[in-house]
């Protein structure tokens, strides 16, 4: 069994009569990529927030690199690296200036060289010797995300931590994020990017009204979607209409102009193929064939749709 890095059982957390949590459990592998997903206020900060030791949990256990959060705080946060919302940066240091404070701070054995690494690696070397007070909001996230990866903390805990930033420098950071992984570190993501969780997670867990309702991998929550689609596309009208006729008892949906038939399905290779050959067999032409399986974003939607229709 692959050794944990996060371990909650039965999280609890109310503000007032404001239930967040109620009784959610999670386990994060070492070494994995993990995302929280969920609607705005579903409690994926507070979740962070407690695994971090900056909230107390009203109930529940809950511990990071097998150290609780509750009674060994102090040596929960010798483990992590926190990446919150909101950059915590110094605005009246330099981004050098802020990096070689944290540095110092994590008693890294030489700062300056530390700082200049992570200028050019999260290319604010230009930038390096202005006010963090001058910063764009993206170069803002960048500078805060290098200074959360000083000191080689086995768990890093980043809350939506590609907000704002520019597609080239998401990219970026999502390349950091996968080669953190390879080299053994922890990630507890959040994120309200679908895309992201897509191409970072290695497990997915959904939250919503501070429960957990669904979880597993990008590929498995996809598949809780009973249904696929598949275009057809024509070389005429006459081909189209056709088709249309041939094909009425299925849910198909003409788009003339496109001259393309877009069909839903179950998603079984019986039904796609039974719907070609009927295609075939009445020698109707067809232009282009493509396949398109339902996305990450569709499946957090319908599963989120499905528990709010519950409650």
């Amino acid at each position: 069994m692959q050794a944990l890095a996060i371990s909650v059982a039965g999280l609890q957390k109310s503000f007032g009569k404001n239930t967040v949590l109620d009784g959610i459990d999670l386990e994060v592998p070492r070494g994995s990529v993990f995302c929280l997903l969920g609607p705005n206020g579903a409690g994926k900060t507070t979740t962070i927030n407690i695994l971090a030791t900056l909230l107390k949990a009203d109930g529940g256990t809950a511990t990071v690199n097998g150290f609780d959060v509750a009674r060994q705080a102090h040596k929960v946060r010798a483990q992590i690296s926190l990446t919150g919302q909101f950059a915590a940066i110094d605005d009246m240091l330099t981004a050098r200036e802020n990096l070689i404070l944290i540095a110092a701070l994590r008693h890294e054995e030489d700062p300056a060289s530390t700082a200049e690494a992570l200028l050019k690696r999260f290319g604010l070397e230009d930038a390096a010797d202005r006010r963090a007070g001058m910063f764009s909001g993206g170069m803002r996230r960048r500078l805060d995300i290098a200074m959360s990866l000083i000191g080689d903390a086995p768990v890093l805990f980043l809350d939506e931590p590609t907000t704002g930033l520019d597609p080239h420098t998401r990219n970026m950071m999502w390349k950091m994020i996968e080669a953190l992984a390879r080299d053994g570190r922890t990630v507890f993501l959040t994120t309200q990017n679908l895309e992201e969780a897509d191409r970072l997670s290695d497990q997915i867990a959904i939250l919503s009204q501070g429960a957990i309702i669904s979880g597993g991998t990008a590929g498995e929550l996809k598949k809780l979607l009973p249904q696929g689609e598949f275009e057809l596309v024509f070389p005429d009208k006459g081909q189209m209409a056709a088709a249309v006729r041939l094909l009425q008892s299925h849910n198909a949906t003409p788009d003339e102009e496109a001259l393309s038939l877009t069909i839903t399905t179950d998603g079984s290779v019986a039904q796609i193929t039974g719907i070609l050959n009927q295609i075939q067999d009445a020698q109707i032409q067809v232009s282009r064939f493509s396949q398109r399986t339902p996305t990450l974003d569709e499946a957090f939607l319908k599963i989120i749709s499905d528990h709010e229709g519950e409650s």
